[in-house]
């Protein structure tokens, strides 16, 4: 009986292990792209979480849990906080993506073509760019860097301790300064194009104000929107892949 009694001590312990780290990954998971979509159903993404679970698990080593109510409370907070840090540090590239297809859509006046397509409205090249982008982090292994990412950040997010205000607000405000950048330089193609447009728009009134320059101009930078999507979204979408990777590799580096 007793290779029993420490058998189930053990298991004990690793259910313990398991529970402390799930607390932290299912946060992830909820907040993470593809993986953590609206469309996506609450038991696929459980299923999820168990599976990044058990990966993370074996290879995080945390101090000696205290099992008292206050302990598991003070776990959950800490948990969960640290969690949302990161989860929304990786959600922020999406709305990057759907930032920049805003951007690009109002330029071409392709706002409203498409825009109910996904759970939350987009416009069409913005809902283009986050299917194309969440397909090409999933092909490049989103899954492995995420895992790998999780297990790096119990290295600067200690299990059990809040992050300090200053250095989240600090972070926080590097981080969206860096998205809001990031999108308006994938979308500066399409901006670039719609000024020329209008000023090409602007000559043509100017000697032919008789024309209707606005009903020929119209197909004109619309057709002309589509086709610069189409050139230019492999190359929009490796710089964006890119960006992902520095952070899921340093999500709280000094730099990017």
């Amino acid at each position: 009986m007793e290779p029993l009694a420490q058998l189930a001590n053990v298991a004990v312990d690793q259910i313990w292990h398991g529970f402390a780290i799930f607390l932290r990954v299912a946060t992830v998971v909820a907040l993470l792209p593809a993986f953590g979509e609206q469309s996506v159903p609450v038991r696929i993404k459980l299923g999820v979480a168990f599976a990044f679970t058990a990966i993370v698990a074996p290879a995080v080593v945390l101090p000696e849990i205290d099992r008292t109510m206050s302990g598991i409370v003070l776990y959950s907070l800490t948990e969960i906080v640290s969690g949302l840090l990161i989860g929304i540090g990786i959600r922020l590239f999406v709305m990057a993506l759907q930032t920049a297809g805003a951007i690009a859509a109002q330029s071409t006046s392709l706002s409203q073509l498409l825009g109910g397509a996904s759970v939350e409205p987009l416009a069409a090249i913005g809902y283009v760019l986050m299917i194309g982008g969440m397909a090409l982090a999933v092909i490049s292994g989103l899954h492995v860097k995420a895992a790998q990412m999780l297990i790096l950040t119990y290295d600067i997010l200690p299990f059990g301790l809040f992050a300090a205000g200053s250095d989240v607000a600090d972070w926080g405000t590097r981080r969206v300064s860096y998205v809001f950048g990031l999108a308006f330089t994938l979308a500066a193609p399409f901006v670039l194009v719609s000024i020329l447009y209008n000023l090409m728009l602007g000559v043509i009134n100017k000697a032919m104000p008789q024309l209707m320059v606005a009903f020929v101009g119209a197909p004109l930078i619309t057709a002309g929107g589509l086709f610069i999507l189409c050139i230019s979204a492999p190359v929009l979408l490796s710089v964006w892949l890119a960006a992902l990777d520095g952070f899921l590799f340093s999500p709280f580096g000094n730099g990017q």
